[in-house]
């Protein structure tokens, strides 16, 4: 027995190779054979990929013979959760749970199975499951595959446009984070929010249009495309938000859309933003809301100078301290009614926030729970989307 299990801790390099390759170039649909393969040559027994769904209820596999499992109650969805290891023993196999990181972004999870489990090979399932996650996240471009395997609804024309306009939940860099969440899933009408990492700078928008229809959706991606043609080009915040002005005034003249467009310095902590009729950001700083902290005066949304005349968009800046945590929401959030006309509200709202970081959770976790209770509050069947995206800035000690 401890032969065979010698044999199985060597490694077949040329083989591994030859794998990875083939994984690089199979079209989506033959990645479960290859990655049980690769996890062959490492030692396991084999390996299972679980992507999570697009409300962040379930774990699907890739595999059709696999179950589908929960994300709040199985061992799975704990390691999803946590972004921790699990493991689990039953009989004469181990099998264990890794998650499926790209960056900052939470991709589900990698079942991998396994007579012994020892140092060498934990550390081949972590190997294993960075491979899996650039390889999904590199093939998810362009396969409908991996978008069909992760719904569980039909999605409505206009949603399906301004989701292809959205950048993954979660981004980052070593000293901040932003992650944002967005409801209902299958039918949105005109929420979206925008976040990227160039060099020091963050930046960080959330958008809501006039309106929950095509036309609002229309608006939504003009917003999120002039903003983003604009910020790529080296533009600052009032640049952007008249890139946005003139492409409304030019392609939808009866549409606006209310936001906020922010950028922070990583290195320094400074937040600048610009806010165009939305409801202000909050700032929370050692598990408390500084009231009225990024509360401005109010200037129009995004489409409306044209037709009321010259603005100047006013930038705002303040500096952050570390562990800072600045929260962007649409009105959806607090004006959420349950059956008896009882609003979620904002004391509600941020209240489940600063619990949930004080217990320990990472910000994608803590939102995944918070838009899960703003849709258990409302019975899921929410009147106006519902979005949020959480910055937290948290430095390196040098």
């Amino acid at each position: 027995m401890a032969d065979e299990d010698d044999r199985a801790a060597r490694l077949d390099e040329t083989q591994l190779e030859r794998l990875l390759a083939e994984a690089h170039t199979a079209v989506p649909y033959q990645l479960p054979g290859v990655i049980d393969r690769c996890a062959e040559v490492l030692g396991l027994a084999d390996a299972t990929v679980y992507l999570v769904d697009l409300q962040q209820r379930l774990l699907i596999p890739l595999d059709d013979d696999a179950e589908t499992r929960p994300v709040n109650s199985s061992e799975a969805g704990w390691a999803y959760r946590t972004l921790s290891l699990r493991v689990h023993e039953c009989g004469d196999t181990m099998t264990v749970w890794v998650p499926l990181v790209d960056g900052a972004e939470r991709l589900g999870v990698l079942c991998v199975r396994a007579r012994v489990l020892d140092g060498v090979r934990l550390r081949r399932c972590r190997m294993l499951a960075a491979v899996v996650s650039m390889v999904v996240t590199s093939k998810r471009a362009y396969s409908d595959w991996f978008v069909a395997r992760t719904r569980t609804e039909t999605m409505q024309l206009h949603t399906e446009m301004l989701r292809a306009f959205l950048p993954p939940r979660s981004v980052g860099r070593p000293g901040v984070t932003s992650t944002a969440v967005l409801e209902p899933a299958y039918d949105l009408g005109g929420d979206a929010f925008d976040h990227s990492v160039t060099r020091n700078i963050l930046h960080a928008s959330i958008f809501d249009a006039m309106g929950h229809n095509l036309a609002s959706g229309l608006t939504t991606a003009v917003v999120m495309a002039g903003s983003r043609n604009a910020r790529r080009s080296g533009a600052d915040l009032p640049d952007m938000i008249e890139t946005v002005d003139h492409a409304l005034a030019q392609w939808l003249p009866d549409q606006f859309c209310t936001g906020v467009v922010c950028r922070l310095d990583v290195d320094t902590g400074v937040l600048r933003w610009c806010n165009c009729g939305h409801p202000p950001p909050l700032l929370i700083r050692d598990e408390r809301v500084l009231e009225r902290a990024l509360e401005r005066p109010a200037q129009p949304p995004m489409g409306l100078p044209f037709r009321l005349g010259p603005t100047v968009r006013e930038v705002h800046e303040t500096a952050l301290e570390p562990g800072d945590r600045v929260l962007l929401y649409t009105d959806g959030v607090t004006e959420a009614r349950g059956e008896n006309g009882e609003e979620f509200g904002l004391d509600r709202f941020t209240d489940f926030i600063i619990r949930s970081s004080a217990a320990g959770q990472e910000p994608a976790e803590v939102l995944r729970l918070l838009i899960h209770a703003i849709l258990d509050h409302q019975r899921n069947d929410l009147s106006d989307d519902a979005t949020i995206l959480l910055v937290e800035w948290q430095p390196r000690r040098l």
